[in-house]
């Protein structure tokens, strides 16, 4: 978390640091300023003299009415942002400090709802102070036995959820192991370096909740930012010590009669190496192999084809004939990022994604905010606060259906046709001359349908006269180019694929649980994963599968709140075992079995589950067209489900003296 002291800058004089915080005030969101001044100051009477002039807003309105908003949410009166810099200028100096602490929770209940203008119900409040980064993730189980040493935990994968889990496992006491396949930590963020790659969730919010970063340089920062990011966090936790890099985990196998967890590991000599555990967390996401499509003739291409996920720093663009198949979020970084470096771009399409604005995407963050995260307490908490609540169950309207709606509209409900028409008004906007371009990228399903794309520069690019796009997919590759599913030719120095990753769900690594059965068996080989909060899967004891089926908050916020809330949860089991001498707990399957149906009846209201239009393909739905990704609370219920375990939905296990297996 942040200081609550304001750090000097090295070298920094009394007189520069008046200078950048005269600067940081004129120039800094209003909303956490006033927030910051009531910690520096300790006079809650700021609130009573801003609060009447403020109008507060249901929280996501205009999402339920599908009236789009005069003013941005949250956004101060032009009078009321001039007042709050003015006393900022009156009361802040260099060197404040937070005077007032962390708000009890009523206290926070009322500050939160005047920095976001709206309603905020205490239900929100434990989420919220623990997501801003106002407290750390609060243990639910009594911790009073110390983990054994031979109680030991082998974490497999180091990108954002392993390295969280090797933070919180080791200041929780256990002892772990990570196995990290490739060279470095990262995960997603080491593997692709593509040309235009960056994080489509701002920066602000898409970080640890315990570990804030006020340096940050974009609202969405590029990947390289990002892995940055997460090496300094790996570097100032020490946890690179305990992470053996370029092992692939073969194979994990519970071994009933010893109540552990026999992994077997492969180095990059090909050594395999056994290895005994007491619980297995895997940290692998749920996208983790290249989708490299199968198309006849790729062995004759004479130039390049390279995957977005394998990418080849080598691979010279300048001046060349470049075809990209594919358009979801990782196409558009692509083709904005390149269009000025080749001489031709040919774009092919077989689905196009709704693709909104977003001005922020490429946007700096001002010199005079950053000072404001960096140096006025408690600013950045807020600021985050704001960034969370503005993106994540506000926006949980929006891909439900609305039945009445439905029946006589394309799109699923107000929200859902706001973001529809929000959508479409950009699409005409961006080519009023060009009616061919409109037809072939709007969509036939409803927006949310698949993945909404934040828009990098891909529209703009293909104005460009040397940029072409196809509604199409590759029907073959020869030497020279690529022969459409349309017929047409098109020529190519190189092919970019930019098809996305294989949806896996842990099922790339034998994994064997009692009684002998597969993960990959019980999960229909990955086609129809079923899981216990989407963490636990019946017969698999202490095995906690992070990112796992339905836990994915499609409807706002990041993966990093994913891996947050599970790897709370993960320890909050573990407690559970050491405080009650257990060895193991076993979700039941009647538990998973209850809470999977659950699951499918509130999805079955979602256009996750009825996307409209025809063949709506993606990762989103299985191949029988269940939804397996899409997790279908509020974040804020999600969130309180794995606050810690309930023992009526686990089978425990322990050696003697206690009975093989103990109800709960």
């Amino acid at each position: 978390m942040t200081s609550t002291t304001s750090p000097r800058a090295v070298g920094a004089t009394d007189a520069d640091d008046a200078a950048r915080l005269r600067e940081a005030i004129d120039g800094c969101d209003p909303a956490p300023l006033l927030m910051a001044l009531v910690h520096v100051t300790g006079d809650t009477g700021l609130l009573d003299e801003f609060e009447p002039r403020l109008t507060y807003g249901e929280p996501g309105s205009h999402y339920k009415t599908g009236d789009a908003p005069v003013v941005p949410p949250g956004q101060y009166p032009d009078d009321v942002v001039a007042d709050i810099r003015a006393r900022a200028h009156e009361l802040l100096e260099p060197g404040m400090t937070d005077v007032l602490g962390v708000p009890d929770p009523e206290l926070f209940n009322r500050m939160a709802r005047i920095a976001t203008s709206e309603r905020v119900d205490a239900e929100f409040v434990p989420i919220l102070r623990e997501q801003a980064g106002f407290v750390l993730s609060e243990r639910r189980v009594p911790v009073t036995v110390d983990p054994p040493a031979d109680f030991s935990v082998i974490v497999i994968g180091a990108g954002i959820i392993g390295i969280n889990a090797a933070i919180k496992l080791g200041e929780a006491g256990f002892s772990y192991r990570v196995f990290e396949s490739r060279h470095e930590i990262g995960g997603t963020w080491s593997a692709n370096t593509y040309p235009g790659a960056a994080v489509d969730t701002p920066s602000h919010y898409y970080s640890y909740s315990f570990e804030l970063n006020p340096d940050w340089s974009r609202y969405y920062p590029t990947g390289a930012e990002y892995q940055k990011y997460l090496r300094g966090v790996v570097d100032k936790y020490d946890i690179a010590r305990n992470i053996e890099f370029n092992t692939r985990v073969r194979s994990t196998t519970w071994l009933e009669d010893e109540h552990r967890w026999e992994v077997v590991t492969e180095g990059s000599d090909g050594t395999l190496t056994t290895h005994r555990a007491a619980a297995v967390v895997t940290a692998l996401g749920m996208l983790n192999s290249p989708n490299i499509p199968r198309v006849e003739g790729m062995e004759d291409f004479a130039g390049r084809i390279v995957h977005t996920a394998q990418w080849d720093d080598d691979v010279d663009l300048d001046g060349k004939r470049v075809v990209v198949l594919g358009t979801g979020c990782t196409s558009v970084q692509v083709v904005a990022a390149i269009v000025d470096r080749v001489s031709a771009m040919d774009i092919v399409v077989r689905t196009p994604h709704w693709i909104v604005p977003e001005r922020a995407v490429q946007n700096d963050v001002p010199e005079a905010q950053k000072w404001a995260l960096a140096h006025i307490p408690r600013f950045h908490e807020w600021f985050r606060l704001r960034a969370y609540w503005f993106a994540s169950d506000n926006l949980y309207p929006l891909p439900r259906i609305d039945p009445e709606w439905a029946a006589t509209h394309f799109s699923a409900s107000p929200a859902n046709e706001m973001v529809l028409q929000n959508a479409t008004r950009y699409l005409h906007d961006s080519f009023p001359d060009r009616p061919d371009l409109i037809e072939k990228l709007t969509p036939d399903f409803r927006p949310y349908g698949k993945r909404i794309v934040k828009d990098p520069g891909f529209y703009k690019a293909l104005n460009r006269e040397h940029v072409s796009l196809h509604r199409a997919s590759f029907e073959r590759i020869i030497p020279d180019g690529v022969i459409t599913t349309e017929g047409e030719f098109i020529p190519a120095d190189v092919i970019i694929l930019a098809t996305g990753f294989k949806l896996e769900f842990t099922t790339g690594i034998e994994i064997t649980g009692r009684h002998g059965r597969t993960l990959a068996e019980e999960w229909a080989g990955g086609e129809d994963p079923r899981a216990y909060l989407g963490v636990q899967a019946a017969g698999f004891p202490n095995l906690f599968i992070t990112a796992g089926p339905n836990s994915a908050p499609n409807h706002g916020a990041g993966h990093n709140i994913t891996s947050e809330e599970q790897v709370h949860y993960v320890i909050e089991c573990l407690q559970y075992l050491l405080e009650n001498d257990l060895d193991a707990m076993d979700v039941r399957p009647e538990a998973v079995a209850e809470y999977n149906q659950r699951v499918d009846e509130a999805l079955e209201k979602t256009v996750w589950m009825h996307p409209g239009g025809s063949n709506v393909g993606g990762y989103y739905r299985n191949s029988q067209g269940r939804s397996v990704v899409a997790c279908p609370w509020r974040l804020v219920d999600y969130w309180t489900m794995l606050r810690e375990p309930d023992p009526r939905a686990m089978e425990f296990l322990s050696r003697a003296p206690r009975d093989a297996a103990v109800g709960g």
